[in-house]
């Protein structure tokens, strides 16, 4: 069925005495967009939408927007990975906020980190299997695959935000209703350009069909409504506003994988709002704000709230979590750990800031200046790009910071399965790392977590 009508049988089968079939069967004489225009947008029976699904598939698009469409936390879905496939082929996507010159450099940078990026995948490849010959049980096509994965995880550093992928996802109607309204208020335009895409195509009958006579559009009343997220633009200059004029930190140390335990739960929710608006560390910015007053606390929660509306929810920034973990990590990690969802994620800007992750093993391939040349040449790239645009040619090496907040399970759960030897050696050492934190803190807890150590390694099993 439609998920618009599938969500309007299945909540009247919780509403009615009937069975399902006949709940089905009326659903075919009835209106459902009336139904849904009167339950769902005017009475705001928010649950119902969760009740139809749909299946939307992105073709062509950056790395960067696919990383923005994923970023909801009831959301499922696979994107093209970068350890079995060869991202040399497919070009990259030029932002359009790039005048001609502008484009030009950023071309020239983009063909230089792809040159660099197959350079480093061949130079590996051979390296591999030179280190590990294959063994007589494993079939030479098993054998051949494996080292190419493990080489494209050194190689898929030189990829960037601009490289093409797919995304298909899964979703109901009320999570994608809000995706929607978040793409539309992006600060990309091409994410913003895919917003108003998916409410078309949800107008629209379907692309691609399994049987042509139920063809019908897939929710034309959600189409109707997903506006732009204001509130959520809004907000976010408010606070970036505020925190340039008010919040000042002094530079520490910092380690890659930092988790803060906050005690005080209005401290970290104004902790947790500041920090996607500055560069600052969560530790710094949580211990920062414990010595403010109430007031001033407060007067953060206001400047976030001032322009919600009556429909809007609370910003992701309130959501409290047991475990909070501020990441300084390489973008192709964060790709890997962003799809954990069973927690709360934020991110900084991508500003190139911070440098660059360097595997050990280009070392011993003899192929370091190859990187470390391409690398440079990129960041510098960037920086002679305005912004947003710039963001795009950010390689995977590159380190952002991210912040994750989880409870004790999820924390469990992504130590345990992201540090398995069948793992990309950047996430496996984080997620060791994870278990290392909660063992200094709450030792009881940490001995729970069989984590895998980094050290153990087997490089032919995937």
């Amino acid at each position: 069925m439609p998920p618009e009508k599938s969500a309007y049988a299945l909540a009247r089968y919780s509403r009615s005495a009937d069975s399902i079939r006949q709940s089905i069967d009326w659903v075919r004489t009835h209106n459902s967009q009336q139904f849904l225009e009167s339950y769902y947008f005017q009475y705001g029976h928010q649950s119902i939408a969760d009740l139809g699904h749909t299946v939307l598939c992105f073709e062509g698009i950056s790395e960067l927007a696919a990383s923005e469409i994923e970023d909801e936390v009831l959301w499922d879905g696979q994107a093209k990975s970068s350890r079995y496939q060869d991202f040399s082929k497919g070009g990259f996507i030029t932002p359009p906020e790039l005048e001609s010159a502008e484009a030009d450099q950023y071309r020239a940078a983009g063909d230089a980190l792809l040159a660099a990026y197959k350079e480093i995948h061949a130079r590996m490849d051979a390296y591999l299997r030179e280190k590990l010959p294959r063994p007589e049980s494993m079939k030479p096509e098993a054998y051949g695959r494996n080292i190419a994965a493990r080489a494209f995880d050194v190689a898929r550093y030189l990829l960037f935000w601009g490289v093409p992928t797919n995304v298909g996802q899964v979703t109901s109607i009320r999570t994608l209703e809000k995706q929607i309204r978040r793409l539309r208020v992006s600060e990309f335009a091409e994410v913003r350009d895919l917003g108003l895409e998916v409410a078309q195509a949800c107008a629209e009958k379907p692309e691609c069909v399994w049987d042509n006579d139920a063809c019908e559009p897939l929710a034309p009343t959600l189409a109707r409504h997903a506006e732009p997220d204001e509130h959520r633009l809004q907000s976010r200059l408010d606070l970036e506003r505020w925190a340039g004029e008010n919040l000042r930190i002094e530079p520490a140390e910092f380690r890659r994988v930092d988790l803060v335990k906050p005690a005080d739960s209005l401290s970290e929710i104004v902790a947790t709002l500041l920090y996607p608006v500055c560069q600052y560390s969560f530790r710094g910015i949580y211990e920062t704000v414990l010595d403010w007053s109430t007031a001033r606390k407060v007067e953060v929660l206001d400047v976030a709230t001032k322009s919600r509306g009556s429909r809007d929810d609370l910003l992701r920034g309130f959501r409290g979590g047991q475990y909070c973990f501020d990441m300084l990590i390489d973008i192709g990690a964060y790709r890997d750990m962003h799809r954990h969802r069973r927690c709360h994620q934020y991110r900084q800007a991508y500003t190139g800031i911070h440098g660059y992750d360097f595997p050990t093993a280009l070392r011993e391939a003899g192929a370091e200046d190859i990187y470390r040349s391409a690398m440079n040449c990129a960041l510098e790239a960037m920086r002679r790009l305005p912004d947003p645009a710039c963001q795009y040619l950010l390689p995977f090496g590159a380190r952002a910071r991210f912040l994750f907040k989880m409870d004790f399970a999820e924390v469990e759960y992504i130590s345990r399965v992201r540090s398995g030897i069948k793992g990309h050696f950047s996430y496996r050492e984080i997620a060791w790392e994870m278990k290392e934190r909660v063992d200094e803190i709450e030792p009881e807890l940490g001995r729970l977590i069989q984590a895998t150590p980094p050290w153990v390694e087997d490089p032919l099993t995937r």
